[in-house]
């Protein structure tokens, strides 16, 4: 048995004065993302490479930064689950896009680069392994098609 969850977005996009879609290279591509029952828009561009305003997140950013975050709560609840006390967590997470000739593009591959510090010794290996079954029950990289790799460092404290 499966349960359907629905998440919702509003995007909101307005043409800037003295400005024309007729010309791909003059107009912003600044606008707003409106999440169902959250405070705070956030403020959204394009990446700096397609014209966008580099101070603001990009759907790229975007993509990685789900990808990375899932990932930490998929590897924190599999911790738990094996009663790994996780003291930190850190990712400092890459991904690759390539643009192709015609214009389109597609991430070709995502480095997950967590370093975890954890209470006990014993369990370092154990908690190293834990990153392949996170990364199983991650809800963003279950619906990539790219190829997603874990570098984990495993730190005692």
């Amino acid at each position: 048995m499966s349960i359907k969850h629905t998440f919702k977005a509003t995007v909101n996009w307005t043409i800037n004065q003295g400005e024309s879609t007729q010309n791909p290279r003059t107009f912003s591509r600044n606008h707003e993302v409106l999440i169902d029952n959250k405070a705070t828009p956030l403020q959204v561009s394009a990446a700096k490479p397609f014209r966008g305003d580099d101070a603001l997140y990009n759907p790229e950013d975007l993509l990685l930064s789900a990808l990375t975050s899932c990932h930490m709560m998929s590897y924190l609840y599999v911790c738990a689950q094996n009663n790994i006390e996780v003291l930190s967590y850190t990712d400092h997470a890459e991904g690759d896009l390539e643009v192709n000739a015609s214009g389109s593009g597609s991430f070709k591959s995502v480095r997950l680069k967590p370093i975890v510090t954890i209470k006990d010794e014993a369990q370092k290996t154990l908690a190293l392994s834990l990153h392949n079954k996170a990364n199983s029950l991650c809800f963003i990289a279950n619906s990539c098609n790219f190829p997603i790799t874990h570098e984990a460092i495993i730190l005692v404290k």
